[in-house]
Order: structure tokens, then sequence, then C-alpha cells
């Protein structure tokens, strides 16, 4: 299963971000080949309806999980729809990489 987790850099060392729609970066974890990617968030500065816009992103991605520390209430109809599961963490200051070791 592929895994977006919210990301303030491009790396697995990057802090988690808490946001969802805003986030600098999305990391995408495939849970069966152990694999990492990082996605930049090129909605970051829209004007309206990142939320939304990032959930179709990870539609196009593949991704069956998102976590994040918070979820928009448009975000989150749309990626009920489209039968992403959401996971919310609200642990501040944790890497990536400590995301990834929580999920194996």
């Amino acid at each position: 299963m592929k895994i977006a987790i919210t990301a303030q850099s491009n790396n697995t060392e990057a802090l988690f971000d808490q946001r969802f729609g805003r986030a600098e970066y999305f990391c995408v974890y495939n849970s069966e080949t152990q694999t990492s990617e990082f996605v930049n968030n090129e909605n970051i500065k829209a004007s309206n309806g990142a939320g939304t816009k990032v959930a179709e992103l990870m539609a196009e991605l593949g991704v069956g999980k998102v976590i994040s520390g918070d979820f928009g209430p448009k975000a989150k109809e749309l990626l009920d729809k489209l039968n992403i599961q959401m996971v919310i963490i609200t642990d501040e200051g944790q890497s990536v990489a400590t995301v990834i070791q929580k999920i194996k």
C-alpha cells in the first residue's frame, strides 16, 4: 500500500508536517517495497481549495492512506469519497523516518 506522510522537507529526516493541504512535501511510502519518494506540494500557495486539490493528487498517486496532523472538512469529505484512509498524528517534532518506523 502507498502511504502519504506530510513533510516539511523532501527527505526522511524532515519534520512531520501537521498540515495536509498546506504541507511542503508528501513522502509517499510504499509498504510493500519499503521505498519512499517525495512529492512537492504545488498547491501550497493556492488561495483556496488546497486540501481538495491535494486529495485529488493523493488519488492520482494511488495512495491508500494519508498521515497528517489535520484535514480540513472539504478534504476529509473528498478523501472519504475516494476511499483514502486518514490517520491523524498530533505529536509535533517527530521526523518522517519516525512516522515510517511506527507504521512498519
